[in-house]
């Protein structure tokens, strides 16, 4: 009961079997589903990795999955934000799209509207 599990960073590439399938079960739908959990981490040269993280009863792993580039601003603001809770609830998700695009338009007319 006191066994200690292996704990290793692996590419979601590079996957065992048993890995992948447990990362299969747990987001069925990819991105959409483990976006909400990623994890960044800052390594020692400066540059970042994106990380989920799959349990398996013999070890415990963290995936490096890939983000596009155009979305990396933007997960690291959502990221920041999840960090930073301020509680008001109300701007929490501006850093990712939404429907509303009436928000960018920045004229005179939207900052009487406020």
């Amino acid at each position: 009961m006191g066994e200690v599990k292996k704990r290793a960073v692996i590419s979601y590439d590079n996957m065992p079997a048993e890995v992948a399938a447990a990362f299969e079960e747990k987001y069925p739908r990819g991105p959409i589903d483990y976006l909400p959990d990623v994890q960044k981490i800052d390594k020692p040269d400066g540059t970042s990795i994106y990380t989920v993280t799959i349990e398996i009863p013999d070890a415990i792993y963290l995936v490096k999955v890939q983000m596009k580039v155009d979305d990396l601003e933007d997960v690291d603001k959502w990221l920041a934000e999840e960090d930073d809770e301020d509680g008001d609830g109300e701007d929490n998700d501006s850093a990712l799209p939404d429907d509303n695009i009436s928000q960018y338009g920045g004229g005179e007319e939207d900052a009487s509207e406020e």
